[in-house]
């Protein structure tokens, strides 16, 4: 058996997003049978009290309090941007001229802009890239695109998508610092659009293709809030909660929904879109099932099936466990591991690629362009 070559992943980034790409790249070995055996070289940490207990707890052989320096290390092959949103073009231009591969933690940037010279800097580099949308490698969710692909669904008439949360409703809860910056709009870009949303259009992008027009409305509920880093009432500059109506390329409507106001629900997401043969749906909360509705089966057995997303026939379900035993939401960071490395094999880009994501923060700039001028906005290529 050849021997496997090493890819020395360094790590920016100790958070939620940190633990699970660390997690993906310890058990994708094990699973898929790669050309490259991922390497936890490095991880970087604000303090070296934390870098050394998140190295110590995911096995990373050293650690950095500086990304600069851990960028410029030549035992490593691949960075890892885990960072919060306003740091994503500093670090990944700099990774870029250095020669690294990248997987930068979505959405790509704040905004277009930055997206836009992260994008020219990996290109002009030639280095491989990816932005983390996960869910497009549930396996429920890549068989979607699958039966679109083949025609099943024929001509799509609707899609919509709704991402619900209710984490910030307390007026009481403060905006920046370390756990809370996604409530800071100079860190985070924007609200639940770059968030939640993001991963929404991502997802729409990728099934249904381009998406041409929006008309959008947001809300802020609470006006101000104290910041955890200056002690201060200071004002509220994300959107708590957006809804949008966008138009796609090949003629389709959709709605598009997310706040983090909606009391009870931790991480709704599901999307359903209608075609002139059938509809498929799925739901976050039941991700391994996909439901499909086909109007050409026979008319007594006409409904809603529910397809039990775990046969070997199934995308990536071939490398688990045997039919009926299900896999949860880690698994789809374990995919994109396994999709990365195999692209890096091949020399072949791995979706959604730097430039790929851009198109959702356009998407995303056009919807709060349109929230703030309530116009109906195109997508600017």
């Amino acid at each position: 058996m050849a021997s496997k070559k090493n890819l020395n992943v360094g790590m920016i980034g100790c958070g939620f997003m940190g633990r699970t790409h660390s997690n993906a790249f310890r058990k994708v070995g094990n699973f898929f049978d790669l050309e490259y055996q991922p390497v936890l070289k490095a991880v970087c940490a604000r303090t070296q009290a934390k870098a050394e207990a998140f190295a110590s707890q995911w096995g990373y052989e050293s650690t950095e309090t500086d990304w600069r320096k851990l960028v410029e290390r030549k035992d490593i092959d691949l960075v890892e941007i885990c960072t919060p949103n306003d740091s994503h073009r500093e670090i990944a231009m700099a990774a870029a001229a250095a020669g690294k591969m990248i997987i930068c933690e979505k959405p790509l940037a704040r905004n277009s802009e930055e997206g836009l010279d992260m994008v020219k800097a990996v290109e002009q580099a030639g280095v491989a890239n990816l932005v983390s949308y996960n869910y497009r490698r549930v396996p429920a969710v890549t068989m979607a695109r699958q039966l679109i692909d083949e025609g099943k669904l024929g001509k799509i008439f609707h899609y919509r998508a709704v991402f619900l949360q209710d984490w910030t409703i307390s007026k009481d809860l403060p905006q920046g610092g370390t756990a809370l910056w996604r409530l800071d709009a100079s860190v985070a870009g924007s609200g639940v659009t770059g968030d939640l949303l993001a991963h929404c259009i991502d997802t729409a992008l990728w099934l249904n293709g381009s998406i041409d027009t929006v008309t959008a409305m947001t809300e802020t509920f609470v006006k101000e809030r104290k910041h955890n880093l200056t002690g201060q009432v200071e004002k509220v500059g994300i959107d708590d909660a957006c809804a949008f109506l966008a138009r796609f390329r090949n003629g389709s409507l959709a709605t598009f929904e997310s706040t983090r106001y909606a009391r009870g629900h931790k991480a709704l997401y599901v999307f359903e879109i209608n075609g002139e043969h059938a509809s498929i749906a799925w739901d976050l909360h039941d991700l391994h099932r996909l439901q499909y509705f086909d109007h050409r089966d026979e008319g007594i057995l006409r409904g809603w099936r529910s397809i039990h997303v775990t046969d070997g026939e199934h995308p990536y379900m071939d490398k688990w466990w045997v039919p009926g035993l299900q896999i949860g939401y880690e698994h789809s960071f374990v995919h994109q591991a396994a999709d990365f490395i195999e692209g890096i094999s091949k020399g072949q880009p791995v979706s959604p690629t730097f430039r790929e994501a851009l198109e959702t923060q356009q998407v995303c700039d056009a919807v709060l362009r349109s929230a703030a001028n309530g116009t109906w906005e195109k997508i600017k290529a």
